[in-house]
C-alpha cells in the first residue's frame, strides 16, 4: 500500500457540496419568479421566511462562529424599523429607506462595539439586553413615534398592494441572498479562520497574531447590519411600527431557537432552523400561548438530546456537508480492517478546521 493511501486528506469541497451549490442557484432563480405563481398570502409568508433566515444566520454568525452570545439583538431589529420610519419621513423613497436604515444601524453599531466588545461571555450577553432596553426607552421619546402608540410607514401606501407585496418579497430575497453570500465568503476566508480561533480561545488567537478586536468588531457590525435590514423589511410587511413590538426580546429568543434547533456553528444549520421555525409558526402560530410554550419546550429538548441541532447531528452521523466554510480532515480506512469503506464517523472529524 502506498504512503499516500495512508495519509489523512484535508478537504473542503465535496461532490455533495458542488451539487448543493448548483441546487442553491436553481432554488434562488425559482424563488425570484415565484410571486407570479403564488397567492398574496403565500408571498407574504415567503417574505417572512426570508427574514427569519437573515435573523438566524446573523445570530449564528455572531454566537455560533464568533462566540459572542447576545440576548439583546432585538436592539438592531428595532432600530432597523425605526430608522426606516425616520428616513421615509425625511422624504427618502420608502423602499430605499429600508436598505438605508440597515446602513445606519451598521454605522451606529460601530461606536457601540467600542465598549460592548470589552465585555465577555455573560457580561456581553446581558450588556446587549440592557442596551436594547435603553434604546427602546429613547425611541419612545421621539415625537414622531408617539411613545408606545407608534406610527406607520405611510409612504408605502402610495403603491398598490400587489406592487408593494412583490417588491418587498424581492427585496427580502435579495437581502437574504446577498447577506448569506457575504457571510459565506467571509467565513471561508482567513477572516473566518480568525473568527473561529477567537471563539475557541481568544487569548490563544491573540498570541498567534489574530487581530481579535478588529475581527470581532467586523462580525458585530455585519450582524447589526443584517438584523437591521430584517427589522426594516418586517416593518415593510406590517406597515405599523410600535416600539414595544420591535424591541421585544422575543426576536432574540426566536433567533436563538432557530440556531439551536438547526445547529449552532454550522452554516446550513441556521437556514434549516429558520425553515423549521417557519413551519412551526405556520402550523401552530394560531394556538396562542401554547405556541410559545411549545417553542420553549422544543428548545429545551433539543439542548438536552440534540445539542448540536438537526444539521449538526446529520453532519456528525453521516459526514454530509453541503455548504462547508472550513476544512475537514478525512481519515483513511484502517488497512487491517476487512471493510474498506469507513463509516462517516471514522472517515471524517466532527469539527471543521480553519
Amino acid at each position: 500500500m502506498s504512503a499516500s493511501a495512508t495519509m489523512p486528506v484535508i478537504e473542503r469541497g465535496t461532490a455533495a457540496s458542488r451539487i448543493a451549490a448548483m441546487a442553491v442557484a436553481v432554488i434562488i432563480a425559482l424563488l425570484a419568479i415565484a410571486p407570479q405563481f403564488l397567492s398574496a398570502g403565500a408571498v407574504d409568508r415567503m417574505t417572512a421566511l426570508f427574514i427569519y433566515v437573515i435573523l438566524a444566520a446573523m445570530w449564528n454568525a455572531l454566537a455560533g462562529f464568533g462566540g459572542l452570545v447576545s440576548v439583546g439583538q432585538q436592539v438592531f431589529f428595532g432600530l432597523g424599523a425605526y430608522f426606516a420610519i425616520r428616513l421615509a419621513d425625511a422624504g427618502l423613497n420608502p423602499f430605499l429607506a429600508l436598505f438605508a436604515s440597515g446602513i445606519v444601524v451598521g454605522v451606529v453599531s460601530i461606536p457601540l462595539s467600542l465598549f460592548m466588545l470589552r465585555l465577555r461571555n455573560g457580561e456581553f450577553a446581558i450588556g446587549m439586553w440592557v442596551i436594547a432596553a435603553l434604546t427602546h426607552l429613547l425611541v419612545n421619546l421621539d415625537r414622531l413615534v408617539q411613545g408606545e402608540t407608534g406610527t406607520s410607514l405611510i409612504s408605502l401606501n402610495v403603491y398598490d398592494a400587489g406592487t408593494r407585496r412583490a417588491t418587498i418579497y424581492w427585496l427580502a430575497l435579495a437581502s437574504m441572498t446577498a447577506l448569506l453570500a457575504v457571510l459565506f465568503g467571509l467565513l471561508r476566508g482567513s477572516t473566518g479562520a480568525a473568527i473561529r480561533a477567537i471563539r475557541d480561545n481568544e487569548d490563544a488567537a491573540a498570541s498567534v497574531g489574530v487581530r481579535v478586536t478588529g475581527t470581532k468588531r467586523l462580525l458585530f457590525v455585519l450582524a447589526a447590519f443584517g438584523i437591521g435590514i430584517a427589522g426594516a423589511l418586517w416593518l415593510a410587511t406590517s406597515i405599523t411600527f410600535q416600539p414595544k413590538t420591535y424591541f421585544n426580546v422575543q426576536w432574540t429568543a426566536y433567533m436563538i431557537f432557530m440556531v439551536l434547533v438547526g445547529g449552532i456553528g454550522t452554516f446550513e444549520g441556521a437556514i434549516l432552523g429558520a425553515l423549521v421555525f417557519f413551519l412551526i409558526e405556520t402550523w401552530f402560530g394560531g394556538t396562542g400561548v401554547w405556541y410559545l410554550v411549545g417553542l420553549g419546550a422544543t428548545a429545551v429538548l433539543f439542548s438536552l438530546f440534540l445539542p448540536r441541532g438537526l444539521w449538526g447531528t446529520i453532519e456528525e452521523r453521516f459526514g454530509l456537508r453541503l455548504l462547508p466554510v472550513g476544512y475537514r480532515v478525512r481519515l483513511p480506512a484502517d488497512p487491517t480492517d476487512g471493510d474498506a469503506s469507513p463509516s462517516p464517523q471514522q472517515a471524517t472529524t466532527s469539527r471543521e478546521r480553519a
